[in-house]
C-alpha cells in the first residue's frame, strides 16, 4: 500500500502544504494508516481514503499553526520585565534573609498562619480550616502576626494603612 500509493499522497499533500511540512504529513498520513489497517479500503477505494486522511491531517495542522499564532501574538502583547540585575537580588535576598531571620523571632502559632498564607497561598476559608477556626478568625490571626512581624523585621506599616484608636476621649463623644 505504501509503495503503490506513496507518490500520489506526496503530490497531494505538496499542493497543499509548504514543502517543509510535507514529509511530516506524508507520515502521520501512513503512520494512520498502519494503525487502521484493519479498517482501510481495499483496491481503488483505498487511494481516495488515504487523501481523506491527508486532508484531515492538513486541517489540523492548520487549525494548530492558527492556534500557535494567536498565542504568539498574545505572548508578544504581555508586559516584557527585564530580568533584575545582580544588585537587586542581592538586596532582594538581603531583605528576605531578615525577614525569615524576623519570622524566626514569632511564636510557633503565628509561624504557621504567616506560613500558611505565603507558602501554601491559602485563602481565609482555607486558614480556618488548617487552623480549626472560622475564616474571620484566621483572618484576625493573620492580620495580627503581620503586625508582629513588621515590628520583628523594622518593617514600616505599609502605605494607607489606617490605624485607628478604640481609646475614647475623657468625657465620651456627647
Amino acid at each position: 500500500m505504501f509503495d503503490a500509493h506513496f507518490d500520489r499522497v506526496n503530490r497531494y499533500c505538496l499542493r497543499r502544504v509548504p514543502v517543509d511540512e510535507v514529509n511530516d504529513v506524508v507520515a502521520e498520513v501512513f503512520t494512520v494508516a498502519w494503525r487502521k489497517v484493519d479498517r482501510m479500503p481495499e483496491g481503488d477505494d483505498a487511494l481516495p481514503w488515504l487523501y481523506g486522511v491527508a486532508r484531515h491531517e492538513i486541517n489540523n495542522r492548520r487549525r494548530s499553526g492558527r492556534r500557535l499564532a494567536a498565542l504568539v501574538q498574545k505572548v508578544s502583547r504581555q508586559p516584557h520585565y527585564p530580568e533584575p540585575g545582580p544588585e537587586s537580588l542581592i538586596v532582594r535576598n538581603a531583605e528576605l534573609k531578615a525577614l525569615m531571620d524576623a519570622l524566626a523571632t514569632l511564636d510557633e502559632a503565628d509561624q504557621e498562619v504567616l506560613l500558611l498564607r505565603s507558602q501554601e497561598e491559602l485563602e481565609f476559608a482555607g486558614i480556618g480550616l488548617a487552623l480549626g477556626c472560622s475564616a474571620e478568625a484566621a483572618r484576625k490571626r493573620l492580620s495580627r502576626a503581620l503586625v508582629r512581624l513588621r515590628r520583628a523585621a523594622n518593617l514600616p506599616e505599609p502605605q494607607g494603612a489606617a490605624r485607628f484608636s478604640r481609646a475614647i476621649k475623657e468625657g465620651g463623644d456627647r
